[in-house]
C-alpha cells in the first residue's frame, strides 16, 4: 500500500465543500475535516469524487 506524501495531504481539498483531509491509513481513504465526507484511495492516488 502506497501512502501519500505530506505536500500532496496539504494540497488537496474536498471537491464538495473546500475543506481541508486528512489520510486514515487503516481505512485507506481521506476523510474531509468539515463535512465528513470519505474518499477512497486507490493505487496511492486520490479519488475526489463529489
Amino acid at each position: 500500500m502506497k501512502t501519500l506524501s505530506k505536500e500532496l495531504l496539504e494540497a488537496l481539498a474536498c471537491p464538495k465543500c473546500k475543506g481541508g483531509l486528512e489520510y486514515n491509513k487503516q481505512k485507506n481513504e481521506l476523510l474531509c475535516k468539515k463535512c465528513r465526507k470519505a474518499y477512497k484511495v486507490q493505487d496511492g492516488t486520490p479519488v475526489l469524487l463529489a
